[in-house]
């Protein structure tokens, strides 16, 4: 998940993980995004919040973990993971929980795609497009990392960055690093 490290707030340096936990949570409001504002998602989780899974490791890329059980979402039971050749310019979508209704997905459009022949956390540039998703937060805000990206029916990567000045906007990683990391590829 996440696409991208958790860091220490103030020193920036990437946490080591020793032992965390998966848990259920809850989104209780929605900071909307404004140019220069990033927003965020504001939730919650408490000690009898049912535990999903743990984490055993934090990197560049993301956090990584065993789940208790099969993890699934309301959109789709199955998603084929895209190679980062398959990604092009155009339509494509994220899915995201930004209220009590669970996850949705959004549309939004791959707008820019950098050549990567080795693992670099902004991989494309994508814009959300989609009218519910900008009245709620105005784009792409804080707690939405990690959100999987959709393109012709494949998963090609998660959101990790919104862009300060322009909240639509932000950066996705190809799927392909966060797997590298994870130590499924070559």
């Amino acid at each position: 998940g996440l696409g991208h490290a958790i860091t220490d707030f103030d020193t920036g340096e990437i946490l080591t993980v020793r032992e965390g936990t998966i848990v259920q949570s809850n989104i209780l409001d929605v900071v909307k995004g404004r140019a220069g504002e990033p927003g965020e998602l504001k939730g919650n989780f408490s000690s009898s919040s049912k535990t999903l899974g743990s984490i055993v490791k934090n990197t560049d890329y993301g956090i990584y973990g065993d789940a208790e059980e099969a993890l699934s979402n309301p959109c789709y039971a199955y998603l084929e993971a895209a190679d980062r050749s398959e990604v092009k310019t155009g339509k494509a979508s994220v899915l995201c929980t930004v209220d009590g209704g669970g996850v949705r997905e959004y549309s939004c459009q791959i707008i820019k795609i950098y050549a990567q022949e080795t693992q670099a956390q902004r991989s494309f540039i994508l814009e959300i497009d989609d009218e519910a998703l900008l009245e709620k937060t105005g784009g792409i805000v804080q707690g939405m990392s990690g959100s999987p990206i959709l393109q012709n029916g494949k998963l090609i990567g998660a959101v990790t960055h919104v862009f300060i000045d322009n909240p639509k906007r932000g950066y996705g990683v190809y799927l392909d690093w966060m797997l590298k990391d994870m130590g499924e590829l070559d």
